[in-house]
């Protein structure tokens, strides 16, 4: 299932398996493609396809760092597309993913038959709040190095504050010491968060494919409202409420499952 593909001077993880209607579902910040891979188990008749951004993974070098962001993300989607010959996706994502798939259905709509947001992150222009987080993160990898600066994290009130409202999120930031090339680390931290998939949210009306749109509560990173503005402005989209992590992984994996094969089994099975 793991394979590799040569893009614009970076050689590129992804993962295909499967075979049927082709579902493009993308990781998160920080993540990598094992995130949608193992949350998702595609039915009969889906191919599920999956790739380490740029700055993220097992795909490297990091490549110029003006192309880390959401257009950069998605040329190479499009590029992985054409290598695997595919015209049309249900594209999808999680967080970062997700908005990675909005801005890939808006500036490439003819490669899009459906689309999925799963937990998404962003709505109109940068999230300024994420964005403060993942800096001082940033700063903390650089000055200190991934060991201690995780100790000194830990030991703020941020991450004090994030673990009442959220244990999962509050894992989840500490996890962003965690892996290989902390200057990668940074880089994405610091560009991600302050870039954006669309300029207005009024964009979002021009979407007119099946869409399913999925969220959480008991999640600051995620606000669930983001959700609910996201569906509001896709005509006909779905909207369907996950089981927080923090609450309980196995029911908020099984949701995002039986969300998901219903989906697909509406539209396009």
């Amino acid at each position: 299932m793991s394979k590799r593909f040569h893009h614009d001077g970076i050689t590129f993880h992804y993962r295909d398996t499967g075979q049927g209607i082709p579902f493009v579902f993308q990781h998160g910040l920080s993540g990598d493609v094992s995130q949608p891979c193992g949350l998702f188990r595609p039915p009969a008749g889906v191919r599920l396809i999956s790739f380490d951004c740029r700055a993220h993974g097992e795909t490297q070098p990091l490549g110029p760092v003006d192309k880390i962001g959401f257009a950069g993300f998605a040329h190479d989607l499009a590029a992985l597309l054409s290598h695997l010959d595919i015209d049309r996706v249900v594209v999808g994502g999680i967080s970062m993913g997700a908005a990675l798939a909005i801005h890939f259905a808006l500036q490439f709509p003819h490669r899009v038959m459906g689309l999925v947001q799963s937990r998404p992150a962003w709505l109109a222009g940068p999230n300024h709040k994420n964005a403060e987080l993942f800096a001082a993160i940033a700063d903390l990898l650089c000055d200190f190095g991934p060991t201690r600066g995780r100790e000194l994290f830990c030991q703020s009130q941020a991450y004090a504050a994030m673990m009442v409202e959220s244990p999962d999120c509050a894992g989840s930031l500490a996890g962003q010491f965690d892996g290989r090339s902390p200057v990668d680390r940074a880089v994405r931290l610091r560009r991600i968060p302050l870039d954006a998939p669309y300029d207005q949210l009024r964009e979002l009306t021009r979407i007119r494919v099946p869409t399913l749109v999925m969220a959480n509560r008991q999640d600051p990173i995620h606000a669930f409202d983001y959700g609910q503005k996201i569906a509001e402005q896709i005509g006909g989209a779905e909207f369907q409420e996950l089981t927080s992590k923090s609450v309980s992984t196995e029911r908020h994996a099984a949701d995002v499952q039986c969300h998901l094969s219903g989906f697909f089994e509406q539209h396009y099975l």
